[in-house]
């Protein structure tokens, strides 16, 4: 795949790098607020708030509902935590502890 070739460029090790390095969550908001602009970080929060529900088996129509996105994003969060890389599920697990 053409796009999973780019998460290994110095670019994106750069930042996947960076992201590690953080030790708390006030340095993770300063970070994100200074690399990503207020809407960008929405949209990404919307998604991480889908990949809970999807989780949770709360129905897409519920989740639509919910949080106001589309059947469309939700698939495509799902997708990514079915058949991706197991960032969600990682992430989300570290979260339950």
């Amino acid at each position: 795949m053409p796009q999973e070739k780019n998460l290994n460029s110095i670019k994106m090790k750069s930042l996947f790098s960076a992201i590690a390095s953080l030790d708390s969550e006030a340095e993770a908001k300063n970070f994100m607020r200074d690399l990503l602009t207020i809407s960008e970080l929405e949209e990404a929060a919307l998604r991480f708030d889908i990949a809970k529900r999807v989780t949770r088996k709360e129905s897409y129509r519920s989740i639509s509902k919910n949080t106001g996105a589309s059947t469309a994003t939700i698939t495509r969060v799902s997708h990514w935590i079915h058949h991706g890389m197991g960032g969600y599920n990682h992430v989300l697990s570290h979260l339950k502890k």
